[in-house]
């Protein structure tokens, strides 16, 4: 009897050390250092997430805020390259010569060459042992030679899946992997749609990371196009919401800021209908039929982002990496009001969402995407600048569920990364000093505080300008006068308080012109005029 009982003991102590050891290649296996996930859509408005007011059906998105972070005063900087110039780098896009593309031949800020000495989130990534992917649109120092110094490839990623030219979702012109130049894809696959590829690709990465890397963490950066024009989807989507807009984008509006309300997400009141836009009810049947089309063919496009984030998310599930990855979803600007078409152009009686089709969203439905602001992408009134942002990292934030309203923008990311990784910005690159970093960090916001306090945030963009310090914002459209608004109690900006409170209006005023300077920025009307063919106007349509 005790020769068994030894025996058992043995064989319990044995059985317990093997499981200490699998338990240790487990624990090994898995970086402690968090994954990174940063998922941004394009032209996406501010209430066009169903957990930011919208009927679009996005419950893949909506489950990571409602298990994550969902901030209400997040910005980005009113147009694409820009906002993407802005969170790569970590700095105000002047600051690192991306307020333009204009060449090498521009003024310092409108170059659209980022110099070495800014580095980007991968390069940073990668000195901490990261494993670094991107995946879709880039639109940062794009021109020049092939695979030249500014593309993806060189600024720290491991792998890129890259839209050069956005213009057809059905059947891009311009796809490169890694080096490789993809022929046009619709050409060989009539059921090709770039935003589904673009998630088959970011789950490429992720499997084959598992497969050859599954020690390392990883970031992924998954720029979309989608619901940027042209207005394309996928049939079966399209018809999933047509004839749900017959309601029409005055009724829509009133609709989402209800549920904006209801949620707590915003206390302001609704703005009023852009004026360039006209009462749903003045429109012909046929107008409102073809009206209800393009706003289901957008919905379709933000209906297929989230389908591929829940499919994102089963891959990390799959990977047992979901726990432990920080995820971001946001926009590169408001919702586009502009009129373009370019591309393959527009075939007249083509299907909505068909590659034959080339539609914007146009000022009306625009209006309603940005709801319940002003004005759209490009200017720096909330509605070109506002931008949802779902944050979601089971191992990281502890109040998940939590609406937070620390003042936050797209400059943060890189910081906040940084600080969650261990990476250390670099004061110098190869004997030249970098900039200080103007963003702070969002990490307080994961234990559900306030973010600390800055001195201001500061907008420019083809001459629309703003300054934010606290609930203070001063604005102003190109070459008009400043309007001042107190965005605690007037978020949506319908009450100019400029009169009542010059003092403020000047110590902005300065504030603002001080950092223009700094920063390089240029007055817009001192540009040549073949430069201002870059500011599509909707009210000259």
């Amino acid at each position: 009897m005790l020769k068994l009982n030894q025996y058992s003991l043995v064989l319990i102590l044995v059985c317990f050390s093997v499981v200490l050891s699998l338990l240790s290649e487990m624990a090994s296996a898995q970086p402690a250092s968090p994954n990174i996930i940063v998922i941004l859509a394009d032209d996406m408005g501010f209430s066009d997430l169903g957990c930011y007011g919208s009927e679009i059906e996005t419950p893949n998105i909506d489950a990571l805020a409602a298990n994550g972070l969902k901030f209400t005063q997040f910005y980005n900087t009113a147009r694409c390259w820009p906002t993407r110039a802005a969170l790569m780098t970590g700095f105000y896009p002047h600051q690192v010569n991306m307020a333009m593309n204009f060449g090498p031949k521009a003024p310092a800020g409108y170059t659209g060459l980022i110099p070495p000495t800014a580095r980007m989130i991968p390069e940073l990534l990668k000195t901490v042992g990261y494993s670094t992917y991107h995946v879709g649109k880039w639109h940062l120092n794009s021109r020049g030679p092939l695979h030249n110094e500014t593309w993806p490839l060189a600024r720290g990623y491991d792998h890129s899946y890259f839209m050069l030219q956005q213009d057809n979702f059905h059947n891009p012109k311009l796809l490169f992997d890694d080096k490789q130049r993809i022929a046009r894809p619709g050409d060989q696959d009539p059921d090709y749609y770039v935003t589904t590829a673009f998630t088959n690709q970011a789950i490429r990465r992720l499997k084959e990371h598992q497969q050859h890397d599954s020690d390392k963490p990883f970031f992924l950066y998954l720029a979309h196009t989608a619901p940027h024009f042209p207005l394309h989807a996928k049939a079966e989507d399209v018809a999933k919401y047509l004839g749900k807009y017959r309601m029409g984008w005055d009724e829509l509006r009133i609709r989402r800021h209800q549920k904006q309300l209801d949620s707590g997400l915003l206390n302001c009141k609704l703005s009023e209908r852009d004026p360039a836009s006209v009462p749903w009810e003045t429109l012909t049947e046929e107008e409102q039929i073809k009206w209800d089309a393009r706003m289901a063919t957008y919905a379709a496009m933000i209906d297929r982002i989230d389908i591929g984030v829940g499919r994102i998310v089963e891959q990390l599930k799959a990977m047992n990496a979901f726990e432990n990855t920080l995820i971001f979803v946001l926009s590169d600007n408001g919702s586009s009001a502009e009129y373009i078409v370019r591309g393959d152009g527009h075939q007249p009686g083509a299907a909505p969402g068909s590659r034959e089709s080339y539609r914007c969203l146009e000022v009306g439905w625009s209006n309603a995407a940005n709801t319940p602001f002003r004005e759209h992408k490009m200017w720096t009134y909330e509605g070109g600048i506002a931008t949802p942002l779902v944050v979601h990292w089971p191992n990281g934030i502890k109040s998940p569920g939590t609406q937070n309203a620390s003042i936050g923008h797209v400059i943060d990311l890189l910081p906040t990364i940084c600080e969650v990784t261990g990476a250390e910005y670099p004061q110098e690159y190869e004997g030249e000093s970098t900039q200080t970093l103007p963003g702070i960090s969002l990490s307080a916001a994961f234990e559900n505080q306030q973010i600390p306090d800055r001195e201001f945030l500061f907008w420019e963009h083809q001459g629309h300008k703003a300054i934010r310090k606290g609930d203070w914002k001063l604005v102003a459209r190109r070459q008009e006068p400043w309007s001042l608004y107190d965005l605690k109690k007037d978020r949506s900006e319908l009450h100019d308080v400029a009169a009542a409170y010059p003092q403020i209006v000047s110590e902005l005023a300065s504030q603002w012109q001080k950092t223009a300077q700094e920063t390089n920025v240029v007055e817009w009307n001192t540009f040549p005029q073949s430069h201002n063919r870059h500011t599509p106007e909707y009210r000259e349509k």
